[in-house]
């Protein structure tokens, strides 16, 4: 089992022929562009490879990586090689945002999006996925994005722009962590910049509770922390830990505040392409990783890690964060004609 971080010439020149790619509308031959229309698959021709490159910002330790290890293996033995995976970790094809229309101009066949909400550039309605306090416990959450929610989510949301979901893995619960003190109220956070990336719920978020922010790539949290561009950020506890976010950050609290799914996605007109064994093969795997992903996601251990590396943790009021925040789904349900329907589906498996 491997993981392909290739040589850093190879790495730049996939990085700059997809970069180019994307830029003048084209594709690689493994992929058309977007048309909107499905393929016939058909059977593979005797000797044919596909080759599925897939992108990913997380680094190496990640369960999501841990998990795309596990769908490397299962694709290349169950296709007797027919399907070659690589896994590029680390931001090694760009961020989020590139990946994204990376994946959806054909350039690169898949990437592992870290949130569902990424999408928003795309089709804003997304964001319903990061309705602050949405999902009432850990359990609701994975049983709506692996049950209808997530479904339907892919089908009439992600899928129509180009994409094939061949599942739902996790991100997590984001939680805050800063240098400046512990946040256990709101007004806790007043005076501290958090960064964010380019996503309006997060803003709006950050809005309801009077905090700063600062709109940066996940790939420069660190430095932006160590240098003191910014005193704080929220993520699930994988993600702080795989970052070593730890090393520069003291406080962590714990305020649950976004549940994250993390979509595994591929071009649709490429996995139209394949045969329909392939597909089949590569749908199973998908969700078989996720269970993979799921237990390697496990926030206890995380914590742990993240206590016996120093951080100060401690928890909040949730009641008060939510309380300044509820705006924020009104704001949602009146922009979306189907606002109130994606919202009541999500909170359907609060039970």
């Amino acid at each position: 089992m491997k993981i392909s971080r290739r040589n850093f010439l190879k790495v730049l020149g996939s990085a700059t022929m997809a970069g180019a790619l994307a830029a003048c509308g084209g594709s690689s031959s493994t992929s058309a562009a977007v048309s909107g229309a499905a393929s016939t698959a058909a059977a593979a021709a005797p000797g044919t490879t596909y080759t599925m490159n897939i992108g990913s910002v997380m680094s190496a330790s990640h369960p999501s990586i841990v998990a795309l290890q596990s769908f490397e293996k299962a694709v290349e033995e169950r296709t007797n090689g027919g399907i070659q995976v690589e896994i590029y970790t680390d931001s090694a094809l760009g961020g989020e945002s590139d990946l994204i229309e990376q994946v959806r101009g054909g350039s690169t066949e898949a990437c592992m999006q870290m949130g569902a909400a990424n999408f928003e550039g795309i089709n804003a309605e997304v964001n319903v996925a990061l309705l602050p306090f949405l999902f009432t416990s850990l359990h609701n959450a994975r049983n709506a994005w692996g049950g209808d929610f997530g479904a339907q989510f892919s089908e009439k949301l992600i899928e129509p722009m180009g994409f094939k979901v061949l599942s739902i893995w996790e991100s997590g619960y984001r939680h805050m962590t800063n240098n400046t003190r512990p946040l256990k109220k709101p007004e806790d956070l007043k005076g501290i910049k958090f960064r964010t990336n380019e996503n309006s719920m997060k803003v709006a978020m950050y809005d309801a509770l009077d905090a700063s922010i600062v709109i940066m790539a996940f790939s420069d949290v660190y430095t932006g922390l160590q240098n003191g561009t910014i005193d704080g950020q929220e993520n699930p506890l994988s993600n702080i830990y795989s970052a070593s976010l730890q090393d520069v950050q003291k406080y962590l609290s714990l305020t649950g505040h976004m549940y994250d799914a993390a979509p595994f996605v591929c071009n649709m007109d490429w996995f139209n392409s394949l045969p329909t064994e392939y597909q089949e093969i590569l749908m199973e795997e998908a969700k078989n990783a996720r269970e993979v992903d799921l237990e390697e996601s496990d926030e206890n251990k995380y914590l742990e890690l993240l206590k016996e590396a120093g951080m100060e943790v401690n928890e909040v009021d949730k009641e008060a964060f939510q309380a300044k925040v509820d705006g924020v789904w009104a704001d949602y349900a009146s922009q979306y004609a189907d606002g109130q329907s994606w919202i009541d589906l999500a909170t359907s498996f609060n039970k």
